[in-house]
């Protein structure tokens, strides 16, 4: 009490005294607190979006930015209204019943249900833990680094970290990683982007009529509302303890952290659009880093590697975790980082054969940058389904009572999933058209 009477005392002599000599010393411990107070709330839901900027995500925004400019920005912003509306419901989720996702869809829904889910998630996670891992060999290859050093060194850490680790160490490492996204405005700034036209392109739309544009755009919606990400901040939030009364800021952490996931994607995107003129595909995984040089210097190229580092060691450790998550639930055994190995076998199990099998792909020779899209698109088909499961249990009272959407929520969480399935449907109809040799 006589140290919380003193901090007053300070911010009331610091508002009234006329000297300007005080007030550094008073906003010094005004700052502090601030920043205490951000790293307290940050947690769950900022590591879960950050994971999404993963390398495939990273490539697909670089893409869009190099074959179509700035038209992708306004189509993020509805994407990112979307992503807050669906990180949140999961966190919830996991806060008010302690259970997540995998947990509350066996206990819900019948088995073959839940098992169709399970398998949608494994699917969808399957490629992208080799990607993972392939972004961070690029990255290290862009920092002179060869891959086939990188990758079982970064692959050896991950694992440590996880099967040897608490959760709550694991997740400050998480944070730390998450710090890597900050180079990526340094990176679009120092490429000298045409702002207006990106600030006009940000607030109306200015979309193309076609199938590639189209194929891009669920590729964006896969990599920006990845199914892994509502797995994982739903299953964090029961791990970590949190429940109804730490809720308020477990949801100012998810909103948070869903802003600034997509905030940075949008950087990413203006970097390549203003480096990258000749609006074509990306040919390769380093090609996006490589771009900058040209209009920007070496200093901007290792900013994007860097970026690209931090992204892949995040996501190494949250699409396996994720998968771990998922499969212990369902089957009603342990599942926690802060578990030993013996006390958790199958969850850190899988999570070690979901490493191995990531890591020794990863190290394979070939060009991998339209595999990582690709998975995007797969990400982007399974996710409206997956979305759906996560919208019935959030309307349902049975399962958060008091907590449960109400109308307004219930009404915008609805049309944010019908919109993601209408425009997954359409990408499937017209593959499946092509396939056959309709156009």
């Amino acid at each position: 009490m006589r140290a919380r009477r003193k901090a007053t005392d300070m911010e009331r002599n610091s508002t009234t005294a006329p000297t300007a000599p005080d007030a550094p010393a008073a906003a010094a411990p005004r700052f502090r607190r601030r920043l205490v107070t951000a790293l307290a709330v940050a947690g769950p839901g900022l590591i879960a979006a950050n994971a999404g900027n993963d390398a495939g995500g990273i490539a697909t925004y670089a893409s869009a930015g190099a074959q179509y400019g700035y038209r992708t920005l306004f189509f993020m912003l509805l994407v990112t209204v979307a992503l807050v509306v669906v990180q949140e419901m999961c966190a919830r989720l996991g806060a008010y019943t302690g259970v997540g996702l995998g947990g509350l869809i066996r206990e819900q829904f019948s088995v073959r249900v839940s098992a169709f889910a399970l398998l949608c998630l494994i699917t969808a996670n399957l490629g992208l833990v080799v990607s993972e891992f392939a972004g961070l060999g690029a990255a290290l290859e862009l920092l002179g680094l060869s891959r086939y050093i990188a990758v079982p060194l970064a692959a050896a850490g991950v694992w440590a970290l996880v099967v040897f680790g608490s959760y709550r160490y694991a997740e400050k490492i998480f944070l730390v990683l998450s710090l890597a996204f900050f180079t990526y405005p340094l990176a679009a700034v120092l490429a000298h982007p045409d702002w207006g036209q990106a600030g006009a392109q940000l607030a109306w739309p200015h979309f193309l009529a076609g199938k590639d544009f189209l194929l891009l755009g669920v590729a964006l919606i896969g990599t920006t509302i990845t199914p892994y990400m509502q797995f994982y901040v739903a299953a964090a939030v029961a791990d970590r303890g949190i429940g109804p009364a730490e809720y308020p800021r477990e949801k100012a952490d998810t909103i948070a952290g869903s802003l600034f996931a997509n905030l940075i994607s949008m950087f990413i995107i203006t970097a390549t659009a203003a480096a990258i003129t000749a609006r074509v595909p990306l040919g390769s995984a380093a090609q996006a880093a490589s771009a900058l040089k040209p209009v920007a210097g070496r200093f901007a190229e290792q900013l994007f590697g860097l970026g690209l580092l931090g992204a892949s060691a995040l996501a190494a450790a949250v699409v396996p975790l994720s998968t771990s998550y998922a499969v212990a639930e369902a089957v009603g055994v342990e599942s926690s980082v802060s578990r030993r190995f013996r006390e958790a076998p199958l969850f850190l199990g899988l999570f070690t054969v979901q490493v191995f099998i990531g890591a020794a792909i990863a190290v394979t020779p070939g060009n991998l940058i339209q595999l990582l899209v690709r998975t995007q698109v797969l990400n982007g088909l399974i996710t409206p389904i997956l979305l759906t499961y996560v919208l019935i249990l959030a309307n349902r009272r049975s399962v958060l009572g008091e907590a449960a959407n109400g109308l307004v929520f219930r009404t915008v969480a609805t049309m944010c999933v019908a919109a993601i399935a209408l425009l997954s449907a359409v990408v499937l109809v017209q593959t499946l058209l092509g396939w056959v040799g309709i156009r």
